[in-house]
């Protein structure tokens, strides 16, 4: 990955969001990046961009678990195999690129490659030194500074060294919510030899961000749709990794890199509601009572989580240069560690952040679990290219042991419990590319898609049991063209099918204790997708227009097999509500979702760009950022009920303008933006409540250097 032309012959969709458009468009989050690319509809949350929810061709985005995110080819999230929630993400500002493979060379990566592989790509270090900084500033209390400095040192091919700093802060999409993020990283490249080199890279990040995890209810967002209640919640994180790459060969024609990665995610999530339905956590304790005591009596439930992931990846890549044909081979293997400690310590106190007081009935030690898994791969994929016809295949091998020990003693196991179980899969893949004529390629793949069960989806917490549950499958189609006629342009249209054999529905987002499982059964996805980008070839009166647009159109984003969901009807259940699971007493009614639309699942996405370009430097861009309708739960239902879980999110469509101005005779570019041109309030999700998205954001800023 990594290589425009490597992405033009690739056997499947591919798309990259490259570094003149990320910095001409002053993107504020990962989500705006994202949304330049068909086929994947990115969910805000918080408003700054730090959680992005990112789904593909109709999957889920909820905590982006249906994705594989990398940075330079290593996974990142907080654990690739046993939890691939993206609590943490890095800052889109350091990225020089995005790469979006849909395809079947995913191959060469997993896990979870049901919906596709997203890599962000770091700059490389500059040949020559060189820095530079960038400052910003904006409404909602926004200010950022980005500094960066490197370059190779001693003689040519000699040790290289770049050096990046993030500091940001602001205010989020709703009352009571602000963020502050640090973020340093570090890139030193030692050549050992003429065929060897050496390449080190280290990352420490840390946020501190006052954010709910509750969505409102109707009543509250009709009051105030962007309030929030929760004044006490905090959320921290800390992530310090890096990696260590050992190079071998004079060129990409035959190499070996060997990669030793690892880095540790300490996560605390304070809050007093983990959803709308929690008015707070602890409202059956009488020392709180309601709302009425959220900040005086009321106590608090820290969701404590410290990750820890180790990996040795060597990846080998060989050509041979024939008369007929090219042939290459990549192959590779993969030793995975990976450890989970989770707590869950509820308070008696509103701010406390320890265990509370003897006689609280919420407060003390709620959850005790180790959970680790342990993850071997191997993989090899081989193409073959002969005169306009390229053909592509590979077969990928991952194997899995997970454990869960639940360290909480009980009257039956003083000493907890504990469950081991092991997972294998196979993952096929191939592909094939026709050149039809100069710049024109039609293209069409297939490959297996696998994403493990987590160790609470498969083991028991109360018993150690196994639960029957495999790996989440599918098989992935696409055949498509991409015409590369002569720079700038480039259209890429593609039709995609995905058939999900297994998906796996957790019951809870968060997990934890009590958490259950449903299984999706057989969902099917089917559409198409267009990317476009283009400008004129002639100026006029030293102005060039250019255009961008991404769209995508899922027709079918449906159940199949058989498929239920439970309405309340009363007791214990909100009547009318729509339950993934059948209560205890049977009581609730059962309905048939079969054939029904997938939650979070909107025909219609588009992102399309009109702009202009002055010989001078200095370019204007507007931005409309368009989504259908979307279904809140499995029933399609439109009926409200008062936690604001259930409905339809209606379609909207928002703008955003940017524009970037050379200051003459420096060095220096000022420029300004506004996000959400018109101050439109839109729900973004339901899943734990209504949750408004970003309003107006109005930033001005000036950088210098490249």
């Amino acid at each position: 990955m990594g290589s425009v032309d490597r992405l033009a012959r690739f056997a499947g969709s591919a798309d990259r969001v490259d570094a003149a458009q990320l910095k001409a468009s002053r993107v504020f989050t990962t989500n705006e990046a994202l949304r330049k690319v068909p086929g994947l509809v990115v969910r805000d949350e918080e408003g700054f961009g730090l959680r992005p929810n990112i789904g593909v061709r109709g999957l889920n985005p909820t905590r982006s678990t249906k994705v594989l995110l990398l940075e330079d080819g290593i996974p990142f999230t907080i654990a690739p195999y046993g939890d691939n929630a993206a609590y943490y993400h890095p800052p889109i500002e350091r990225m020089e690129s995005i790469e979006v493979l849909k395809g079947a060379g995913q191959i060469l990566h997993g896990p979870h490659t049901v919906g596709g592989v997203i890599n962000y790509l770091t700059p490389s270090i500059p040949r020559s030194p060189q820095g530079g900084i960038a400052l910003s500033g904006g409404t909602r209390a926004f200010t950022s500074l980005h500094a960066k400095a490197g370059g190779t040192f001693g003689e040519a091919g000699g040790t290289g060294l770049l050096a990046d700093y993030i500091r940001r802060s602001g205010d989020g999409a709703r009352a009571n919510t602000s963020s502050e993020v640090d973020d340093v990283s570090l890139k030193l490249l030692v050549p050992l030899s003429a065929t060897q080199q050496l390449s080190l890279r280290g990352n420490a990040y840390r946020e501190r961000s006052t954010v709910t995890y509750s969505g409102l209810t109707e009543a509250e967002y009709a009051a105030d749709p962007r309030q929030n209640p929760f004044v006490n919640d905090g959320f921290d994180i800390t992530r310090v990794g890096g990696a260590l790459a050992h190079r071998v060969g004079r060129n990409d024609r035959r190499s070996l890199t060997t990669t030793l990665y690892a880095y540790r995610i300490n996560r605390d999530w304070w809050r007093q509601s983990s959803n709308s339905a929690q008015r707070p956590n602890d409202l059956s304790d009488p020392n709180c009572g309601g709302m009425a005591n959220l900040s005086t009596t009321c106590g608090a439930e820290g969701r404590l989580r410290e990750y820890v992931v180790v990996g040795l990846e060597p990846r080998a890549r060989w050509q041979w240069l024939h008369a007929r044909a090219v042939v290459e081979l990549d192959a590779g293997a993969r030793v995975h560690h990976e450890s989970q400690e989770r707590l869950q310590v509820n308070t008696s106190t509103p701010r406390g952040r320890s265990v509370g007081a003897t006689g609280n009935v919420n407060a003390g030690l709620v959850e005790d679990n180790r959970r680790t898994t342990e993850a071997y791969a191997s993989y090899a994929q081989l193409r073959v290219a002969t005169g306009a016809l390229t053909l592509s295949g590979g077969l990928r091998g991952e194997a899995l042991r997970l454990t869960r020990l639940n360290r909480r003693p009980s009257a039956s196991a003083p000493d907890g419990v504990q469950g081991v179980t092991t997972l294998e899969a196979l993952i096929p893949g191939a592909g094939a590319t026709l050149r039809l004529r100069e710049g024109l390629t039609a293209f069409a793949g297939i490959h297996r898609g696998f994403a493990p069960p987590r160790p609470e989806d498969i083991i028991s917490n109360a018993t150690g049991g196994v639960v029957e549950l495999g790996a989440e499958l599918s098989w992935n189609s696409e055949a498509g063209l991409r015409w590369i006629p002569a720079r700038p342009y480039r259209i890429e249209a593609t039709v995609f099918n995905l058939d999900f054999s297994n998906q796996i529905v957790p019951a809870s987002v968060a997990g934890g204790t009590g958490a259950t499982l449903t299984s999706a059964g057989r969902t099917l996805h089917r559409g198409a997708e267009l990317s476009l980008r283009a400008e004129s070839l002639r100026e006029f009166a030293g102005i060039t227009p250019f255009t961008e647009l991404a769209g995508a159109w899922t027709p079918v984003a449906r159940f199949e097999g058989t498929r239920f969901a439970y309405i309340g009807t009363g007791g214990s259940d909100v009547v009318g509500k729509v339950y993934g699971e059948q209560n205890g007493g049977g009581t609730r009614s059962r309905v048939s979702v079969t054939g029904n639309r997938l939650p979070y699942a909107p025909e219609y996405t588009l992102t399309t760009t009109l702009g202009a370009r002055h010989r001078s430097g200095a370019d204007l861009r507007v931005e409309l950022v368009a989504i259908s309708e979307q279904f809140g739960d499995a029933a399609n239902t439109r009926v409200l009920v008062a936690d604001g879980q259930q409905g339809t999110l209606a379609g909207n469509a928002l703008w955003n303008v940017t524009a970037n101005l050379p200051v003459p005779a420096t060095s220096l570019t000022a420029w300004v933006s506004v996000k959400n041109l018109t101050d439109r309030t839109v729900v973004v999700d339901r899943t734990r409540g209504l949750l408004p998205g970003l309003p107006r954001l109005m930033q001005v800023g000036l950088s210098h250097g490249w």
